[in-house]
């Protein structure tokens, strides 16, 4: 009689998930996948576990998958610093594709870092659709500069970079570490083009990937979130895909000044000029918003198609 029972409440569980899963689908209401940045995991609770509360919250409980790379919170942690970014794109295509919630697509929501890696994400991995892709400080033309390096002398931040730009696009240091392969060095393009493992093919900047231009075309919105007062990320600009000039590291180039946009390296202008690039703000430093903010800035996005 127990087994009975059993299987009659699991049978009832199955039917009503299912009615769920419809009735989120027929409300236009996307399940959403979230990429967390460097130094966090996929299930802090006062991390993206908070975020993931307040998304159900807001949407009626839609299905939210926060990606787990290498099957364990040590490894996934770990991933952050030393596994390689197309490694991690190619777990979380595999997850993503073997998840049958999100077979009719997804929208998705990356943090810092994991905003430059859910983007790779839609350029090389285009089934099942992304549909909105939400970048919050997500560094899309790459970094050059330390974190909080305005806590120190503005001479010794000169001196670590300079340093650290000596060895960033050495083999081992690309194939080691994470935040390397997205190292930017403006006073040396033609070695970050040919050295850089990941920043630079994603962003096509030695060869124009097509099937790259192609598969990013394929989203709805293109929502990229800076952090006004961000510390973190340097120069803060890249969030919004600018980035130093050519040549110096003094001025700063907007995306629309830039030569990924003029020569439509990575179909962003045409993306601009159908509407699909958003540029949202937050006051915070990096990654700090409220949840008022989230709800009236983000939600949105996550409703509707």
């Amino acid at each position: 009689m127990n087994f009975i029972l059993l299987l009659s409440i699991l049978f009832i569980h199955n039917i009503s998930q299912n009615n769920a899963d419809e009735n989120l689908i027929s409300n236009n209401i996307l399940p959403v996948v979230m990429w967390h940045g460097m130094g966090d995991t996929c299930c802090f609770p006062f991390s993206l576990g908070s975020v993931k509360k307040l998304i159900q919250r807001e949407t009626n409980g839609t299905y939210v998958k926060s990606l787990e790379i290498g099957g364990s919170i040590l490894t996934d942690y770990s991933s952050g610093f030393f596994i390689h970014p197309d490694k991690q794109i190619d777990d979380a295509c595999n997850q993503i594709r073997n998840d049958p919630s999100l077979e009719h697509g997804y929208n998705a929501l990356g943090f810092s870092q994991g905003g430059q890696f859910l983007r790779a994400l839609a350029q090389r991995c285009p089934t099942p659709p992304m549909n909105n892709l939400i970048s919050f400080g997500g560094q899309h033309q790459g970094i050059f500069g330390l974190p909080k390096c305005p806590s120190l002398s503005q001479p010794t931040c000169e001196y670590i970079r300079r340093s650290l730009s000596s060895a960033a696009y050495e083999k081992w240091m690309q194939k080691d570490l994470v935040q390397a392969t997205y190292w930017h060095d403006p006073l040396n393009e033609e070695e970050y083009r040919n050295m850089s493992t990941f920043l630079s093919p994603i962003n096509n900047a030695l060869h124009k990937n097509t099937t790259y231009i192609r598969n990013l075309q394929q989203l709805n919105k293109f929502i990229m979130v800076k952090f006004i007062n961000d510390t973190v990320v340097q120069p803060r600009e890249s969030q919004w895909f600018g980035f130093y000039a050519p040549g110096q590291d003094k001025q700063i180039l907007s995306l629309r000044e830039s030569e990924i946009y003029l020569n439509d390296d990575l179909g962003l202008q045409k993306m601009d000029k159908d509407g699909k690039l958003i540029f949202l703000e937050s006051e915070g430093d990096h990654l700090q918003f409220t949840n008022e903010w989230f709800k009236t800035k983000i939600v949105p996005y996550l409703l509707a198609n």
